[in-house]
């Protein structure tokens, strides 16, 4: 057997006879312990919020979208068409995108209106989202869905025979508008449906019917804003949006749902990487009593280790015992926190023991990258404490 790491695990497994010392050691452990479980779980909440938000996103948004590079608006062409056969698009959808002006009953809202046509819910599948009313039909031109933010704002419901929603967008020109009452298009919608996903898109989106958002804006029936994508398997996602992207041509790009929400991505990762360094920090706060622990037993086992040095022990073994030592103290917080931590991660996630809400649990997911992440963590912190504690041992304190 390795010679300091026997030494070291005798040390640290047989009780001091100076009694702080062993409460110091305890305490150190325990510091540990709570460290890793507070690390993994910090970890696992901030995974589960992600996915859970990404959840939204995936119902809102497509897994590709085309639009054009300059200007609003392009038409679409059969040579678009047959680009779009390709065998990883499952189906596509066309639609049209403009912010416009919202009055209903003297209140007043801009936001998005977005005209989709029949194929949009084999797409996206926003009729999840609604929870009051109904989706769109092809039945009702004019009909409208609205987000929960929209609706709170103009106070307005659905069905409404008395008033409409009236949409106004200005017409295209240039110059100044010299008549306001002809300087934009209207027309006049009857919500059917109110949906709620997130704070910002209840507020921003209002869906349409494709014929009437083209009736709108002045469109001839092949110009649009934007397709929509979705794909048989995401896995071959790149390979369809390089092929895509190299057959459209520059006029064009194609985007990925993360690019679409490249700053939300990039907010929930900065959050994310915040976080594991605070508490990464409260981690090296109580790797401090690693090394007190350590330097207190240097001392307490001061004659032993010069009994040691005596017999040929060198100066390097005597300071890789102690190294030992703490590597095996954190190893052993580092167990019975983790196996607490994942225990608590997978009830959590399989039953929900704390909730948000009545009928939400606060989302966890258990990934074995964040198992990962905490043992790294801990050892390598772990092993540079008991470095740092085992060069308090020089040659003059052997003497």
């Amino acid at each position: 057997m390795n010679f300091p790491l026997y030494i070291a695990k005798r040390y640290l497994f047989s009780k001091s006879s100076n009694n702080a010392i062993n409460i110091i050691t305890l305490i150190a452990t325990v510091g540990v312990v709570v460290s890793a479980i507070a690390l993994f779980i910090v970890l696992s909440v901030f995974s589960g919020l992600k996915n859970f938000s990404l959840d939204f996103i995936r119902v809102s948004d497509p897994d590709l979208k085309i639009s054009s590079v300059e200007g609003k608006s392009f038409f679409f062409t059969d040579s678009i068409a047959t680009l779009l056969q390709d065998d990883n698009v499952a189906h596509f959808s066309k639609v049209v995108e403009e912010k416009a002006f919202f009055n209903y009953r003297e209140k007043q809202h801009i936001a998005i209106i977005k005209g989709i046509d029949a194929n949009y819910l084999l797409v996206n599948n926003m009729d999840t989202a609604v929870y009051y009313g109904d989706w769109l039909t092809t039945e009702y031109v004019n009909s409208a869905v609205i987000g929960a933010g929209v609706s709170s704002i103009l106070s307005l419901g659905i069905y409404d025979t008395e008033e409409s929603l009236k949409v106004y967008v200005p017409k295209p020109g240039k110059g100044y508008i010299n008549n306001p009452k002809t300087a934009f298009n209207q027309v006049n919608l009857q919500p059917v449906g109110i949906f709620k996903l997130t704070e910002d898109l209840d507020s921003k989106y209002i869906y349409a019917n494709l014929a009437m958002a083209q009736q709108l804006l002045k469109y001839e029936p092949n110009r649009i804003t934007a397709i929509e994508l979705k794909l048989k398997n995401d896995a071959d996602r790149q390979r369809t949006v390089d092929y895509l992207q190299t057959k459209m041509g520059t006029n064009f790009k194609v985007e990925t749902r993360k690019q679409l929400n490249a700053v939300f991505y990039k907010m929930i990762n900065t959050e994310n990487i915040v976080s594991y360094l605070v508490f990464t920090l409260i981690l090296v706060i109580a790797l401090f009593n690693v090394i007190g622990a350590i330097v207190m037993m240097i001392l307490d086992k001061r004659e032993n280790l010069k009994t040691l040095f005596s017999i040929g022990a060198t100066l390097k073994e005597i300071r890789s015992v102690f190294i030992f030592q703490g590597f095996l103290l954190n190893i052993i917080g580092l167990v019975i926190g983790l196996s607490f931590a994942i225990v608590f991660v997978l009830l959590q996630q399989t039953f929900g023991l704390i909730m948000i809400t009545p009928n939400l649990a606060y989302p966890v997911e258990f990934k074995m990258i964040n198992v990962a992440i905490v043992v790294c963590t801990i050892l390598i912190l772990g092993y540079i404490s008991s470095r740092i504690a085992s060069n308090r041992i020089s040659a003059k304190l052997l003497m």
